[in-house]
């Protein structure tokens, strides 16, 4: 295949995000890993709730925006925004705004909105005074007079060309300017940067080793399990080759994993591994300048996806989704590529930061009044998945400026890595709320009619909600070996094997050095 032929890969510099203003409920679960620690947190985020909105999404043609010639472009896809909640809640989105250290301009939205009304009104005007120039045409009429109406008509006409060309393309600057604005945020969160995050909880002790320990990098070229100079060679840095056991551990790992979800409840999925852009961006995955984590795939409209939150998210997209279906489960094994830019230093040795790597993860569309309780529930899997291996980890209650645009609330799992002599994450778990269904379309029909008497022409059934949907990591591959090589060496160089993933690996209780 020649240079001229392929699809090279390059980044995905689209910057669309939507804002979510339906909060979930205000009262938080009694569970004590979801109360709010004792410390003293600043919290200026009233909680306001605002009412769905039933706005048809729908896709229409994009074309480059061109910021430095002052060109707006058209949005590519246009989301269900409520603007006039914004507009009555500035204060709060504002805030919000605010605390997340967020670059919307909020200012720019609201004098778009008013702008955008003010057009409609005389879009509306026009079309009045067209209606009235027809209805006067009717009947006989002295031919200066008709001519006089027909000529009137015609400057009507022309001029609702431009009125609602005009109106069309502030409705795309509008739109474009509200989707960078990040979703709103639990009440309960800490404000402020990474390291304002909370500890919710402690599981386990760091192990004691009597003995030098080494990191996975070692370990894995003591064993032959990892072959970073080879994949270095044929693919650049931050790629690998697994070998010999590690491969039938990535393999145990994956489907020990999908085997717990499916235990509990989840459907089993694998998904396409390259979507389209709009899937991405309506996912909520903002591009952040030369920071952007997306590979994109040059002269298509499609990405190599970063995690199957993105094909599962969209599987269900522009439906209605009846209300007895609901809650949907999804755990989803997939690879996922990442550019991991601007990453660098001991922080990222060997796996802990790659660009490709296999995971499974999870994803819950639910209603609104119980998208809190699908949150702790998904904390509570991943808690019971990394004890079961013996881990040491802690929960973390992360920080407003931590938050991604979709993120109401998310909590990390940091494990204890020996080897790398600090904790690192292996798995997230985040609470949408409405602000991914309202860009992908997902909503359901609640199943008790809106009226048991409705007006005559009038339909009995209750208008459409957008879903809540929930996201977390079930198994993060490279994290996951890093953490069990660390943590279950032994003094004469072999590794054991936790007990849950042995018969997923065919019997194989230890990694040990290869006979020579």
């Amino acid at each position: 295949m020649t240079s001229s032929s392929s699809a090279t890969l390059n980044y995905c510099f689209r910057c669309s995000n939507i804002q979510s203003l339906r909060n979930p409920p205000r009262n938080p679960p009694s569970s004590s890993l979801f109360r709010s620690p004792s410390r003293t947190r600043v919290s200026y985020l009233p909680q306001i709730r605002a009412s769905s909105i039933s706005t048809k999404l729908e896709e229409v043609p994009a074309f480059q925006v061109v910021e430095d010639k002052g060109i707006v472009g058209k949005a590519q896809w246009k989301a269900a925004i409520d603007f006039k909640w914004i507009r009555d809640n500035k204060e709060a989105v504002a805030a919000n705004i605010k605390c997340r250290k967020s670059n919307a301009n909020l200012k720019r939205v609201l004098e778009l909105y008013e702008m955008y009304l003010n057009q409609q009104k005389e879009v509306d005007r026009n079309r009045a005074e067209r209606n009235l120039v027809a209805s006067m045409m009717k009947g006989k009429k002295e031919p200066a007079e008709a001519q006089k109406l027909i000529e009137q008509g015609k400057m009507l006409k022309e001029e609702a060309v431009s009125l609602e060309n005009d109106l069309l393309r502030m409705m795309d600057e509008l739109q474009m300017e509200a989707q960078c604005i990040p979703n709103m945020t639990h009440p309960d969160v800490p404000i402020g940067p990474e390291d304002c995050a909370v500890t919710s909880k402690t599981v386990g002790s760091p192990r004691e080793f009597n003995f030098p320990i080494k990191d996975h990098v070692q370990l894995g070229k003591d064993l032959d399990l990892i072959d970073f100079d080879a994949a270095a060679k044929v693919s650049g840095s931050k790629f690998y080759y697994l070998k010999n056991e590690a491969v039938l551990l990535e393999a145990g790992l994956i489907n020990w994993t999908l085997s717990e979800l499916m235990k509990r409840g989840f459907t089993a999925i694998t998904t396409p591994e390259i979507v389209r852009s709009s899937a991405v961006e309506k996912c909520g995955f903002q591009p952040r300048g030369e920071n952007t984590q997306v590979y994109s795939i040059e002269g298509t409209d499609q990405c190599l996806i970063g995690t199957a939150e993105i094909p599962v998210g969209g599987i269900h997209m522009d439906s209605i989704l009846a209300e007895s279906s609901l809650p949907l489960k999804y755990v989803a094994y997939s690879h996922c590529f990442r550019t991991e830019a601007g990453a660098a230093g001991s922080a990222t040795r060997g796996l802990y930061r790659v660009h490709q790597f296999s995971k499974v993860e999870l994803f819950i569309l639910c209603k609104p009044d119980d998208s809190e309780k699908y949150h702790e529930e998904l904390v509570r899997i991943e808690e019971e998945l990394f004890s079961s291996l013996g881990l040491h980890f802690k929960i973390l209650d992360m920080a407003s400026e931590d938050l991604g645009a979709p993120a109401y609330r998310k909590y990390d799992i940091e494990a204890w890595m020996p080897g790398l002599g600090r904790y690192g994450e292996i798995s997230s778990a985040s609470n949408c709320t409405d602000y991914q269904s309202r860009r992908l379309g997902i909503r359901f029909r609640p199943s008790e009619p809106a009226s048991a008497n409705p007006k005559k022409g009038r339909s009995s059934l209750a208008s459409p909600q957008f879903v809540h949907t929930l996201n977390a990591t079930a198994c993060a591959v490279p994290r996951m070996i890093i953490s069990l090589l660390e943590n279950n060496q032994q003094e004469d160089g072999s590794v054991t094997i936790p007990e849950p993933l042995r018969p997923y690996l065919g019997g194989l209780a230890a990694i040990t050095h290869k006979s020579l």
